[in-house]
């Protein structure tokens, strides 16, 4: 077999049921940065395009077959299947191959240039979602050269539109094209290692996600002249409003996955923050904690509950005209099970404004509920496995506050989990965060990256003799 020069591989000393082959993995890590740098260099904010013609060009130079599937041929998906011997339904893993868009002034190195300095890769995507994009590609191309013995078949999918156009990538696959994607179990985007000082902490598995369900707040008044403000000024009733739930400290309510992230996030925390953990879990002392978390770790703190963020005020369009109405769009991340037209109902007493209406939004951007992915299923244990024999930490039960496209496979009888490299928790406070303006991702986690991927993929498809 040849190998193209940017794929040379040194590798496998012969498979066996445990999959103790050993890999050259210096030589394979310098294979991982060229194919994660490339992906980063391609500008993929509003066409998928050059992605998907690199991942067909690197995936059919190692005979592997590659299907095109598009909605918009400028946003197509990439879908590649690695046989397996039938015995077990397929794993699939999957990467977005588009990124958020960039201000290109504010970034210290260019954003596509994947520049390696002071011991991290920095461009758009190198965290969202490059990093498992290549991770998911390379782990293909290696099943494919050592001639794995699989019990599943390993569907490799790269998808466009996640950032913000789902129904031109996931939302495509599942309606026209679930028998080319379906699945036991999924490894996406949503979890990771963190690290704190340079040095792993802990890992996420993403297990559930909260469901997105905006609304506006409308408030209506009369309309008047500025020189004579009245009580019913819309805009004041409105801020009243704003104000009563952006301050609510909505019911905790704990489930299965959030329950053991925070049992086990106390076992791995300074003593100060183990006690907090714990607290939260005792009714007396809980008010007290999710007071601190409200203050000081927003992220924590909306795992608790259903979560409401005023993100858009919208009244008045002259100085002098008291407007007849004004509007507040309100950004509430559900809980999985969130009953939500009683969610609605204690919003309204809460408000207790007949002036103030609650309207939920047309499109309503909601993603369908589904129940959690098992947190002792064989691939969630495989994947603990894995993130101990790579990092040596142990792993943590997510569920993600923000959204993935797992959300569109998990109602489809999809076990999905989400998966990550390693980053520096300090990033998010320092601007080098996933959709930051210096987005960046440590040197050393690309290879440790692949290794974790290989590792889970091969424990979970991997034929058992």
């Amino acid at each position: 077999m040849r190998f193209p020069p940017a794929f040379a591989l040194f590798l496998f000393a012969g498979l066996c049921p445990a999959y103790s082959q050993t890999i050259d993995w210096p030589k394979v890590d310098q294979e991982a940065m060229q194919a994660y740098q490339s992906l980063v260099r391609i500008d993929s904010t509003t066409s998928e395009t050059g992605v998907a013609e690199f991942l067909k060009k690197t995936l059919e130079a190692e005979g592997i077959p590659v299907t095109i599937v598009a909605k918009d041929p400028a946003r197509p998906n990439v879908i590649a299947r690695i046989k397996g011997n039938g015995s077990k339904k397929p794993l699939l893993i999957l990467g977005h191959s588009d990124t958020v868009k960039i201000d290109a002034a504010k970034w210290t190195f260019p954003p596509f240039s994947a520049t390696r300095d002071g011991g991290y890769v920095y461009g758009r995507g190198t965290l969202d979602d490059k990093s498992n994009l290549f991770a998911a590609l390379m782990t293909t191309v290696l099943l494919k050269r050592s001639g794995a013995k699989l019990d599943r078949d390993v569907i490799f999918v790269s998808e466009a539109g996640e950032e913000g156009a789902s129904g031109l990538g996931i939302g495509y696959l599942v309606s026209e094209h679930f028998p080319e994607i379906e699945a036991e179990a999924c490894l996406a985007e949503g979890g990771g290692v963190i690290r704190r000082g340079g040095v792993a902490r802990f890992a996420t598995i993403q297990t559930m996600e909260k469901r997105p369900s905006g609304v506006r707040l409308v408030a209506k008044g009369p309309s008047g002249h500025g020189s004579r403000p009245t009580q019913s000024n819309a805009i004041a009733h409105l801020s009243q409003a704003v104000a009563k739930v952006a301050f609510w400290d909505p019911p905790m309510r704990l489930n299965d996955t959030t329950r053991t992230y925070f049992e086990k996030l106390a076992q791995v925390s300074d003593p100060e923050d183990a006690k907090r953990f714990r607290d939260l879990l005792d009714p007396a002392k809980s008010a007290a904690v999710r007071q601190y978390l409200a203050n000081n770790e927003p992220a924590t703190y909306s795992m608790l509950h259903t979560s409401i963020s005023p993100n858009i005020i919208q009244g008045g369009f002259q100085a002098n005209v008291v407007p007849s109405e004004a509007s507040a769009t309100l950004d509430i991340r559900a809980l999985p099970d969130e009953n939500l037209p009683e969610f609605y109902e204690t919003m309204r007493k809460l408000i207790n404004d007949p002036a103030v209406e609650i309207v939920q939004n047309a499109a309503g951007g909601r993603r369908p509920a589904a129940a959690p992915s098992s947190i002792t299923s064989d691939v969630y244990k495989a994947l603990e496995s894995s993130y101990k024999q790579v990092y040596g930490v142990i792993s943590l039960p997510l569920m993600g506050t923000g959204a993935t496209d797992m959300s569109q496979l998990r109602p489809r009888g999809v076990q999905c989990y989400g998966v990550g490299a390693a980053r520096d928790d300090e990033d998010v406070l320092k601007g080098f965060g996933a959709h930051s303006d210096q987005e960046r991702m440590p040197e050393d986690s690309v290879g440790k990256h692949l290794r974790f991927y290989w590792t889970a993929v091969t424990a979970i498809a991997g034929a058992k003799f």
